[in-house]
């Protein structure tokens, strides 16, 4: 998914739900974060959803995962679609909402995304610890837009089991030492 598809999706979702601001959860958050004209490896562009939590009304995510979401007609049409989530989908360090990156643009009309910053969205992703994610923070690791210490910083601010918390340490540690 590209920068412009994003934008289609908030447009879309916010004339369903008459929200104007959603959270954007998932690894398409990372968007707005990268820099222009600058080569965005296979693992940034891989996703064909976006993960949209609304923010006025949260209880309309259902009606987002209804009309844009995986395999409705939207979807077919345009080839990629949105996951209406709720705010808590995703394991995040405390003080996350501080931190959202706004994004609006023309193309967004009156909808405005509350994209994860790059370090939050990295320790979701290290929670989460499925392959595409590993892969993806490695991705985002090598084009610079996080530091270790950011983020082992972060994850003191994240409610997780202390056994967790050692894992996803030692998952931050191998990638930057890779």
């Amino acid at each position: 998914m590209n920068l412009s598809q994003l934008e289609h999706l908030l447009r879309a979702a916010g004339a369903i739900t008459e929200d104007r601001e959603f959270y954007v959860i998932g690894s398409q958050a990372i968007l707005p974060s990268l820099v222009p004209g600058k080569e965005v490896p296979l693992e940034l562009w891989r996703s064909m959803e976006a993960d949209l939590a609304p923010v006025q009304h949260p209880e309309r995510w259902a009606l987002i995962e209804g009309s844009i979401g995986e395999g409705s007609p939207f979807h077919e049409t345009f080839g990629y679609h949105a996951d209406g989530v709720e705010e808590g989908t995703a394991i995040l360090p405390s003080g996350w909402k501080d931190r959202v990156i706004r994004y609006h643009s023309s193309r967004t009309g009156e909808v405005t995304g509350l994209c994860l910053e790059p370090h939050d969205l990295l320790i979701s992703k290290y929670c989460a610890g499925r392959t595409k994610d590993m892969e993806f923070n490695r991705a985002v690791i090598g084009l610079g837009l996080v530091e270790k210490e950011v983020l082992l910083g972060r994850l003191v601010l994240t409610d997780l089991g202390e056994e967790m918390r050692q894992v996803v340490q030692e998952r931050i540690k191998k990638n930057f030492a890779e």
